[in-house]
C-alpha cells in the first residue's frame, strides 16, 4: 500500500533542514503574535478567556498574563488572543492565519518538555507547512462554508507539538489523522455579532496539542485522514488537489506568508493600501495647481474593485460594532480619509459612530473586478478610483498590499507595530524593549521569552495605534 498523504509529508518535513534564516523568520512571526495577543487581552472575548485561565490548575506554560498553569488551558486561552484586534499573520493561497493556533500551541508545549527556543522555533516552522499545504490543497469551495485558520491549522498544530513531542513518524501521522478527524469550524458566526471566531482558534490549537500528546502515549489516528473515502477531502470539499499537499518546495512555506499593517480584515487591507497609493498619486499631479492635501470635503466618491471574498466579507456599509468595523471596506476607507494612518482605536465605537464617518461611508461603492478575482488568493490586490467633486478622477491599482512577500514591511515597520502594540497593552518598557531586542539566536532558555509576558493596563489600550 502506498504511503498516504501525512506519511509523506511527515518524512519530507523530518529530513528537511532549518537553518538559522528560517529560524529567525519563525522568530518575527513568534512576536508579532505576541504582541497581537498581548494587546488582545483588553478586550471583553480576552478577559473572558483570562478569567476561564484563572480558574486552570498551576502548571509549567505561561499565559499572556505572565501566570504559569496548566498547558492545555494556557493554550485554549492564548490561543483566543491573537486574532481579536485582526492584526495576525496570513498566508493568502491557504486563506488562513498560521499564527494565532500554531505558535501558542507549540509555545505552551515547548514550556511543557522544557524544550528550547531553536526548537521552538523549528516546530513552528513545521506547523506552518502543515496549515499552509492543507489550506493550499483544501481547495475554495471548503472556504465558503470553513474557516480555513481552524479547519487547517488544527493540524499544523498538532505537527508542532509533534516535533516538540519528538513523536516518531507513526505517532506523529495519528496525531494529524485525529486533529483531522475533528476538524472544522463554520462560518455562520459571520452573519451574527458573536464570539466564535476566537473560540474557533481556541479550540483548534488545544485539540492539535492534545492529539499529539495522546499520540505519544499510544493513542492511534487514521493514517488517510486527508484522502481517504470519508476523509477531510472527500467530506470538507469540492475541488481538493491533493497534490498541493506534499508538492515539493525549495523554502518552508513560512516566508509565504503576510504580516499585517492595520487593525482590520486583510480582506479589507488591499483597498486601503490602494487608496493611500491613490491618495499620493492624486496629491502629486495636482501639487503645481494645489499644493493643499485632499481632503473628505474634496470627495465626491470612491469607488473599489477587488475580488469577490473581498466584498463578500468585508462589504459592510452600516457598522454597528468593533467587529463590523474591521470587516468593513467602507469604514476603513472613510477613516483612512477623516482620521488619517490607521490606529486601533479608529476601529471602537467612538469612531464607527462618529457622524463624519457615517457619512462618508455613503460615498465608497465596493466592486468585484473580474481580473482581480482571477489572480486571487495568489495576489490579493484593489483598485481605487477617487472622483473628486470638481469631476476629476485618480485611480490606482495594487496587485499585492502593504504586508505581502512582494510588498514586504520592513524590520522597522514590524518592530514599529510590535512596540505600538505592547505600549497599547500597557506593557512595561521594560519588559517590551526586551521583546523587542531578544536575540533569538544566542538566549536558548525560552524563559528569555516568558518571563517579559505581563498584564495589559485596562486603561490605556484604547489609544493604541499603528503609524508605521
Amino acid at each position: 500500500m502506498d504511503s498516504s498523504l501525512t506519511q509523506q509529508l511527515v518524512i519530507d518535513i523530518r529530513q528537511k533542514p532549518v537553518n538559522a534564516h528560517d529560524r529567525q523568520r519563525s522568530a518575527q512571526h513568534v512576536l508579532d503574535w505576541l504582541a497581537c495577543a498581548t494587546a488582545g487581552m483588553d478586550s471583553e472575548v480576552g478577559r473572558i478567556y483570562l478569567s476561564y485561565a484563572e480558574q486552570a490548575p498551576p502548571g509549567k506554560a505561561t499565559t499572556i498574563d505572565g501566570k504559569q498553569r496548566y498547558w492545555p488551558d494556557v493554550i485554549a486561552c492564548n490561543a483566543a488572543l491573537g486574532n481579536i484586534l485582526e492584526m495576525d499573520d496570513i498566508h493568502r493561497r491557504s486563506i488562513l492565519h498560521p499564527g494565532p493556533v500554531v505558535i501558542p500551541a507549540a509555545l505552551a508545549m515547548a514550556e511543557q518538555v522544557d524544550a528550547d527556543i531553536p526548537t521552538l522555533l523549528d516546530a513552528i516552522i513545521h506547523g506552518y507547512e502543515v496549515t499552509i499545504r492543507l489550506g493550499q490543497a483544501i481547495g475554495r469551495s471548503h472556504y465558503r462554508y470553513f474557516h480555513n485558520t481552524s479547519s487547517c491549522a488544527a493540524i499544523g498544530a498538532a505537527m508542532a507539538c509533534a516535533t516538540l513531542l519528538k513523536l516518531s513518524v507513526e505517532q506523529t501521522v495519528s496525531a494529524l489523522g485525529n486533529t483531522g478527524s475533528r476538524t472544522g469550524g463554520l462560518w455562520q458566526m459571520r452573519h451574527e455579532s458573536v464570539m466564535t471566531k476566537q473560540w474557533h482558534n481556541s479550540e483548534a490549537a488545544k485539540s492539535g496539542a492534545l492529539a499529539a500528546w495522546l499520540a505519544k502515549t499510544g493513542l492511534t489516528g487514521p493514517t488517510q485522514i486527508l484522502e481517504g473515502p470519508q476523509g477531510v477531502f472527500a467530506a470538507l470539499s469540492d475541488d481538493a488537489t491533493p497534490g498541493a499537499f506534499i508538492a515539493k518546495a525549495p523554502d518552508w512555506l513560512i516566508y509565504d506568508c503576510s504580516f499585517k499593517p492595520w487593525p482590520a480584515c486583510r480582506h479589507a487591507h488591499p483597498a486601503m493600501d490602494a487608496l493611500l497609493h491613490t491618495l499620493e498619486f492624486a496629491n502629486n499631479k495636482r501639487r503645481p495647481q494645489n499644493s493643499a492635501a485632499i481632503t473628505a470635503d474634496d470627495i465626491a466618491a470612491i469607488d473599489i474593485f477587488t475580488y469577490q471574498d473581498a466584498v463578500t466579507f468585508c462589504d459592510r456599509l452600516q457598522v454597528n460594532s468593533e467587529n463590523h468595523a474591521k470587516f468593513s471596506i467602507q469604514h476603513a476607507i472613510s477613516a483612512l480619509i477623516i482620521k488619517g494612518e490607521p490606529r486601533l482605536k479608529h476601529y471602537q465605537q467612538d469612531s464607527f459612530t462618529n457622524p463624519l464617518l457615517v457619512e462618508f461611508r455613503q460615498k465608497v461603492n465596493v466592486y468585484v473586478s473580474t481580473e482581480i478575482e482571477n489572480r486571487y488568493p495568489k495576489h490579493y490586490g484593489a483598485t481605487c478610483t477617487i472622483t473628486m467633486i470638481d469631476g476629476q478622477s485618480f485611480s490606482v491599482e495594487r496587485i499585492d498590499t502593504l504586508g505581502d512577500p512582494e510588498c514586504p514591511m520592513s524590520e522597522n515597520q514590524l518592530t514599529h507595530k510590535a512596540r505600538m502594540l505592547f505600549d497599547a497593552a500597557g506593557l512595561a518598557q521594560a519588559d517590551s524593549q526586551a521583546l523587542l531586542e531578544l536575540d533569538w539566536t544566542k538566549k536558548k532558555d525560552l524563559t528569555n521569552l516568558t518571563q517579559h509576558f505581563g498584564t495589559a493596563r485596562q486603561d490605556v489600550i484604547r489609544e493604541g495605534g499603528y503609524n508605521g
